[in-house]
């Protein structure tokens, strides 16, 4: 990952990383989204996302290669503790650690900010996707059964679990 660096992105990284994650929803059933949002809508998520959680972009040379972030994992109250990462690389950047990097850097930030839980769902098949989640630690928990459909056809999507801290900072 020679001349990468992993920052935190702001609402200007909109443009750019739309442009990484576009291809996932047009081409793929990784996102389960059926339409790519618009420059508006990502850089709204951006924004959303920076106050309490994190987002983070892998650049090289000023430009973005990949990013990973976490929502919260549901709405209710007693998940307040629980997060779902995401992280997309760049077609031409895969393969190079770079989603490592940034989960790397990503679930540090998460702890320190009080989360206990990250929760990753993966659409299957996704060889490369289970091999960098368990790598890093996280463990399996189960499989939602053709729970999304996207291009005519059923998918599942494998649950994985990582803690990140025993207890949360205060209640």
């Amino acid at each position: 990952m020679r001349g990468v660096s992993v920052r935190a992105a702001t609402p200007d990284d909109a443009e750019p990383l739309l442009a990484i994650y576009r291809p996932f929803v047009l081409d793929t059933a990784i996102s389960f989204e059926l339409e790519p949002p618009s420059v508006a809508e990502f850089k709204g998520r951006i924004e959303r996302v920076l106050g309490e959680l994190a987002w983070l972009v892998a650049v090289r040379d000023g430009r973005p290669l990949g990013y990973a972030y976490a929502t919260a994992h549901r709405s209710r109250g007693a998940y307040k503790w629980s997060v779902e990462p995401s992280v997309y690389v760049a077609d031409e950047s895969r393969g190079q650690g770079l989603g490592r990097a940034l989960y790397e850097a990503l679930m540090p930030r998460l702890a320190e900010k009080g989360y206990c839980n990250a929760y990753a769902g993966i659409t299957l098949p996704n060889d490369a996707s289970v091999a960098l989640h368990r790598r890093l630690g996280f463990q399996a928990v189960g499989v939602f059964r053709a729970v999304g459909r996207k291009f005519g056809a059923w998918h599942d999507v494998s649950w994985w679990h990582l803690r990140l801290r025993p207890e949360p900072p205060h209640e």
